[in-house]
């Protein structure tokens, strides 16, 4: 089923600013603790110091996937001239598993904005075959469009988005 207009992501503009207009084809369960992420929730950097555990749908273990995390506001919602700031790649995960299964190839970093409200975004990408992803050199200015078609990986499997700021940031969200 592909994303309508009142979809979270759209909404949210995840789709646009991190990626392009895809059709869901697996599942993707993403909890840290006990809370489990639906588009738009609300996560302070304290909910978020430690990884979350990702687990993913699909029948065949031998389809393997991509796990990619980005802020797409960096260094504020205003004005994200570093966007999208790479916080976690996970590749190799087969299907029916989840991320424990996988190849963390860019270490989780968690997500612990100083200004504004940003999205925090995971994307599950299906990859062509065991070992054809590679981590970038960095982490900054990183490119989740990009990426993906350097690894033939095409549009994205499932996304997940999040929302995050400072311990002592009060509420309201942006234009």
């Amino acid at each position: 089923m592909s994303l309508s207009a009142r979809d979270p992501l759209v909404v949210g503009r995840v789709v646009s600013d991190v990626l392009d207009p895809f059709t869901r084809s697996i599942t993707i369960r993403v909890t840290y603790g006990q809370r489990e992420v639906t588009n738009g929730l609300d996560l302070r950097p304290s909910h978020v110091l430690n990884k979350p555990r990702v687990e993913i749908g699909g029948e065949d273990l031998r389809n393997f996937y991509t796990l990619v995390m980005v802020d797409p506001d960096v260094p504020s919602p205003s004005n994200p001239h570093l966007r999208e700031y790479l916080h976690w790649l996970v590749t190799d995960i087969p299907a029916t598993t989840g991320t424990n299964f996988g190849n963390e190839v860019v270490c989780y970093e968690n997500p612990s904005p100083t200004a504004g409200i940003h999205r925090i975004v995971l994307v599950l990408f299906r990859q062509l075959g065991r070992q054809t992803v590679y981590p970038p050199g960095w982490r900054q200015n990183f490119n989740t469009r990009e990426f993906a078609e350097i690894y033939n990986l095409g549009l994205p499997a499932a996304a997940v988005f999040f929302n995050c700021q400072r311990e002592s940031g009060c509420g309201g969200r942006r234009s």
